[in-house]
């Protein structure tokens, strides 16, 4: 190893596991400061609709996680859902930032929302941590070093026929949008065994790592939504998909135990899933384009 500190793009990016820590020691005190500030109470305003809120205690904790890595890693892009992106990366290391995934839950006092972190090195996500506060669960991974709850291992959910399977989803904040999920959600509820929806993308996946629940799709989602998530959910064996022959990714997220991962990715391929989260994209890019805004 050679001494002194390197810098721009000189500068190495740690192993994948080195970042995992990072991303675990973080969440987890973001953790704390979302819990502590739900206890000394908080504001709520609203964002793209009045379903879609954000606390003042979600900004606190973004800027935490902003403040901690550039602190820590001065080099790296940080992208936040409050905040955006950040700055440039020097380094080739870009972190993906949700500081309070189910905010509503967070709101209402419900105890299933998360902190998510998650690494990308050359954009490719290598390292994550998803923590839930409440019950003090720490999901982490990295990229071939395989799932963790804590100290267990992650293996994903069961081998089920679909029409025994539990599956989770998310709806969106648009009216019409969440329409046209609806629609859909009751047309795969006569094909499978059953729905849970548990207000928070990164949890989902990691309770498909931790087999809790049996398949999982949602879309659209912010990459900080399920960077983290997807990692952990595929480090535990997961398939994940954007359905038609797409990666997994911001316009859909889709998982399942390679038994049935086929059968329930045709399935939500049949009933459109991946078709109305691009049109509700396509119509966003449009709105944005038309009052001259970045999509």
């Amino acid at each position: 190893m050679t001494s002194g500190r390197a810098t721009g793009s000189e500068q190495q990016p740690p192993a994948p596991e080195q970042l995992a820590d990072l991303a675990t020691e973080l969440a987890v005190a973001a953790g704390k400061l979302a819990v502590a500030g739900r206890s000394a109470g908080f504001d709520v305003d609203t964002k793209s609709s009045v379903t879609d809120v954000v606390t003042d205690v979600d900004r606190q904790v973004e800027g935490f996680l902003v403040a901690e890595l550039q602190r820590r890693r001065p080099g790296d892009s940080v992208l936040g859902e409050e905040g955006g992106q950040r700055n440039l990366s020097s380094t080739g290391v870009r972190w993906l930032v949700d500081p309070i995934d189910g905010t509503v839950n967070f709101m209402l006092g419900l105890p299933v929302y998360a902190v998510s972190v998650a690494a990308e090195v050359e954009r490719e996500v290598v390292a994550g941590c998803v923590t839930n506060p409440v019950s003090g669960e720490v999901f982490r991974s990295w990229l071939g070093g395989g799932a963790h709850l804590d100290d267990r291992v992650l293996t994903g959910p069961r081998s089920v026929p679909l029409a025994q399977a539990v599956v989770a989803t998310g709806f969106g904040y648009d009216d019409g949008y969440r329409a046209q999920q609806g629609k859909l959600v009751g047309e795969l509820m006569a094909r499978v065994g059953n729905l849970r929806r548990l207000g928070s993308a990164a949890l989902d996946l990691c309770s498909l790592a931790a087999g809790r629940i049996d398949l999982y799709f949602e879309g659209p989602l912010g990459e900080w939504d399920f960077a983290a998530g997807a990692l952990i959910a595929a480090e535990a064996g997961v398939v994940l998909s954007g359905l038609r022959g797409r990666p997994a990714g911001a316009a859909m997220v889709a998982g399942a135990h390679c038994d049935n991962a086929e059968e329930f990715f045709a399935l939500l391929t049949e009933l459109g899933a991946d078709r109305i989260a691009d049109e509700f994209i396509a119509r966003g890019q449009g709105i944005a384009a038309e009052a001259g805004q970045p999509s």
